[in-house]
């Protein structure tokens, strides 16, 4: 080829021009994520749903990965895939982008088409995280909650539920 770019006429002939063409940058509609307010609003929908020890933190002034973590004490993996359901429900109506999630087991991965990952858990099945990039939702049975910590790992954090009077 001799550098030069070819363009399409409007009836059909091609144009050979030197100069390249140019078009507008596509520009695409950004996915509506959660904020403060929607975190509130989640861990009420969780507490409605039963769910135990709602704790939102504040991650904003530690991080850059995310803003928030909702932490929920679930009592068996029925009420943790119900709860699960509850926020996918919730994300969906308000138009929230999730994050794909993955498990490995071996060399298998779960994806689905949704996002969620419908019952795939850490820690044996005490433990499933919901990524809606903003703001993380981490679902636990008690045992992995008090494994794992995370309210002490981030205790630096400011809560910001429940709102403390």
């Amino acid at each position: 080829m001799d550098g030069s770019l070819q363009e399409t006429r409007k009836d059909g002939s091609l144009k050979q021009s030197n100069q390249p063409v140019y078009s507008a940058p596509v520009i695409l509609e950004s996915p509506k994520t959660p904020g403060a307010e929607d975190v509130i609003s989640i861990c009420k929908l969780l507490e409605e749903h039963k769910g135990d020890d709602v704790v939102a933190l504040d991650l904003r002034k530690l991080n850059l990965w995310t803003d928030f973590f909702i932490i929920s004490t679930v009592s068996s993996n029925a009420h943790l895939q119900g709860l699960q359901r509850h926020v996918k429900e919730y994300a969906g109506e308000q138009g929230f982008n999730v994050q794909r999630q993955t498990r490995r087991e071996g060399n298998a991965v779960n994806n689905n088409s949704h996002g969620f990952t419908d019952g795939a858990s850490f820690a044996g099945g005490g433990w499933n995280l919901i990524d809606m990039g903003t703001v993380v939702i981490h679902l636990m049975t008690i045992q992995s909650r008090e494994f794992y910590e995370l309210e002490a790992l981030w205790s630096s954090a400011e809560r910001v539920y429940p709102v403390n009077n």
